[in-house]
């Protein structure tokens, strides 16, 4: 086994009705003044803005709000939410949402205590020393943003999607209780069942030792979620099933499963350029078509690899290796498909740009991106011309 760091400091506030407990939880933490970040409304239509409100009141917990934070969170919204946030001297930025409002307050809480510009920051132009406390209150089990050093701006003006890890990114507090996913609509579930799945098997399938526990946690933890998505699928207000979902996307981001491995997330490196080229596309979506291509190009590195995939998760029965790692890999693109997901790439309705898609994920062919293989600008045509 290879040595390895893990660090997880969330305190999560887990179960039904803690929502309700914001506020104190904000006042216990000694914070008097914050930034409420949230998406486009829904929480206003569903109660929960009411709820939030009412429990900072109660607790005498300042706050301004930033609302409108879209679906893949553009650098624009950000760079107004730090200005805000400096002005008005936030102690801490409050996301009440899902993954895209995780990222946009992770971002507001680095660009709100350096000097640098948020994207040049991403970019490695600028650097990041300290960051504003984060807390949330999550409404969809998908990004595991709440438990995750990760963070994903867009930039419109240069279509480009990049990501920032680091520890700065680490939530103080996570309010998950899975009822406010009830009305999450059937689509943006199994958006969040396959981004969960993903962030799991982008750890599972990267070269390391042997490691069985770490590999049983992610077996068991995909086992769980393919099993709960299915109930989702028919009973969307099944409690255990959200529960499971809920935990799951906090346990696939939060580095549990990639204990003693490397994290390359190789196949959400080819989804940030596909989303953010076409923005319309969905973070989740895209990795259903995404990931199954990637498995069928990559497999035969590590057949048995794959082939234990196969046969732990799937209960694949064939005893030849390679022809187990392929059925592993459809009967994966079989649940995806089950689940409503698009097959390819032309089912968003997108021209084929696998070669403008291969320059945006190699940053102009200037960098290859690791995974079971080495990944340059071919390969990842390659992948990108077999989605369609």
């Amino acid at each position: 086994m290879q040595n390895f760091t893990y660090h997880t400091p969330t305190k999560v506030f887990f179960g039904r009705g803690t929502e309700k407990e914001v506020g104190r939880i904000i006042k216990d933490y000694g914070y008097k003044k914050i930034m409420l970040q949230y998406g486009k409304g829904s929480i206003k239509k569903n109660g929960l803005y009411d709820v939030i409100v009412s429990s900072l009141n109660e607790n005498g917990i300042e706050f301004v709000e930033m609302g409108g934070v879209e679906p893949n969170p553009k650098v624009s919204f950000v760079r107004e939410a730090v200005k805000v946030a400096r002005a008005e001297r936030v102690e801490l930025i409050l996301a009440v949402g899902g993954g895209s409002v995780l990222d946009s307050s992770k971002c507001t809480a680095i660009g709100a205590m350096n000097d640098s510009d948020i994207w040049d920051i991403i970019t490695g132009k600028g650097k990041a020393e300290k960051a504003l406390p984060v807390g949330c209150v999550l409404t969809i089990s998908a990004a595991g943003s709440e438990m995750s050093r990760s963070a994903v701006l867009t930039n419109t003006e240069l279509n480009m999607k990049r990501g920032l890890g680091s520890d700065l990114n680490r939530c103080k507090f996570a309010i998950c209780n899975p009822e406010l996913t009830y009305t999450v609509d059937k689509y943006q579930t199994a958006c969040g069942i396959v981004d969960i799945m993903a962030h799991t098997m982008e750890r599972y399938f990267t070269p390391f030792e042997e490691t069985d526990l770490t590999d049983r946690l992610a077996e068991g933890l995909l086992k769980s979620v393919i099993e709960s998505g299915k109930i989702l699928m028919t009973n969307p207000e099944d409690y255990n099933a959200r529960a499971n979902m809920m935990w799951a996307s906090s346990l696939s981001h939060n580095g549990l499963t990639g204990c003693f491995r490397r994290d390359a997330l190789a196949v959400h490196q080819l989804e940030h350029a596909l989303s953010g080229e076409f923005d319309h596309i969905a973070h989740g979506a895209g990795l259903a078509v995404l990931f199954p291509a990637w498995g069928r190009y990559v497999y035969k590195s590590n057949i048995p690899r794959f082939a234990q995939f196969a046969r732990r998760v799937w209960d694949v029965t064939e005893e030849d290796d390679e022809k187990a790692a392929l059925l592993g890999i459809e009967k994966m693109a079989e649940y995806f498909a089950s689940l409503g997901m698009p097959t390819r790439l032309s089912d968003f309705g997108i021209e084929n740009v696998a070669e403008r898609l291969a320059d945006l994920c190699t940053f102009g062919k200037s960098r290859t991106v690791e995974s079971q293989i080495t990944l340059g600008y071919d390969e990842i045509k390659d992948i990108f011309e077999s989605c369609y």
